[in-house]
């Protein structure tokens, strides 16, 4: 073979070479879409229905029943019940860890027991007694309103003894801050080794306080906080007077003996509005019952001579 045809068929090969690796360059390019492919959610060939998981069991089918009732239930029940921000801070107030959705779903549910309640006295009084219909809706009615307020009633109740109980801890809190104050502890050092030696509502509320001063907050700040918490007056006035002493540089252990005596001297001007209070209440059965029955043994044995001399 000459060499003009070798090189030609040299150049040739060469030629288809170039070509290949081109060919093979461009298959390994990037495309657009491949690029925008993992950013992009794949468009679904089917209903989404049919990616739901698998209920097995009755009580998931009752809640996914019943959500919608439970959610028109709690919207009645914000309308007619108290406001939100209000309820919230008396969840906070008794220490309840709960949200507010919760606490009205909890009402929904006492609506609904006395509703039903109220249904099976009413079937047992028509069946029974014979009872008007209008007669027997106003009781059904007013056992679900009744059974709605209950929760409301007793989450004021357990506000008004969780209050007492912290007004209760309040002085002899007072007094063992003052004594590790005395003792050469600053307030944050104070506040901690009180919490550690006492349990109470008053220590949950001081741990809270300290946790917020430890997590940077000013304890002029934290102290606040615990006031706005709580609500109870004596316990807002001894954050005020702790906070002023720290602020002001007065004597931190003085400003604590006077609050604790000033929260004792209260207890006992309550206590004595308390028994007069209850002094009214006590002339109850002295009058109606204790008096009644003193004139009746009095005037029977006269009655008693009077109709044997007769």
């Amino acid at each position: 073979m000459s060499p003009t045809v070798q090189g030609g068929l040299a150049g040739l090969l060469a030629a288809c070479g170039v070509l290949v690796v081109v060919a093979r360059l461009r298959g390994r390019r990037i495309t657009l879409d491949q690029r925008l492919a993992p950013y992009l959610r794949p468009r679904r060939a089917g209903s989404g229905l049919l990616g739901l998981p698998s209920v097995r069991g009755p009580v998931p089918v009752l809640e996914r029943l019943l959500a919608p009732v439970l959610a028109d239930g709690v919207r009645l029940v914000t309308r007619i019940g108290s406001p939100t921000t209000e309820l919230a801070r008396r969840l906070q107030r008794a220490g309840r860890a709960e949200s507010v959705e919760q606490f009205r779903a909890g009402q929904v549910v006492a609506g609904a027991l006395g509703l039903a309640a109220g249904l099976a006295l009413a079937l047992v009084l028509a069946a029974t007694r014979g009872s008007q219909t209008a007669a027997l809706v106003v009781l059904v009615g007013v056992c679900g309103f009744v059974g709605v307020l209950t929760p409301d009633w007793m989450l004021g109740r357990s506000v008004r003894e969780r209050e007492s109980r912290i007004v209760a801890e309040l002085p002899t809190i007072a007094e063992l801050l003052a004594l590790a104050v005395g003792a050469g502890e600053g307030a944050l050092g104070a506040l901690e080794r009180v919490t550690r030696s006492t349990h109470g509502e008053l220590s949950v509320e001081l741990e809270r306080t300290l946790a917020d001063a430890r997590a940077g907050l000013p304890l002029v700040q934290a102290l606040d906080g615990l006031a706005d918490r709580t609500g109870v007056p004596a316990l807002t006035r001894f954050a005020e007077g702790v906070a002023v002493a720290v602020e002001r540089g007065a004597p931190l252990a003085d400003v604590l003996r006077a609050q604790a005596q000033d929260v004792r001297e209260e207890g006992r001007r309550l206590l004595m509005e308390t028994g007069g209070r209850k002094e009214v209440l006590m002339m109850i059965p002295v009058v109606f019952l204790i008096l009644p029955v003193t004139v009746l043994f009095a005037v029977f044995p006269s009655a008693v001579v009077l109709q044997v001399g007769l």
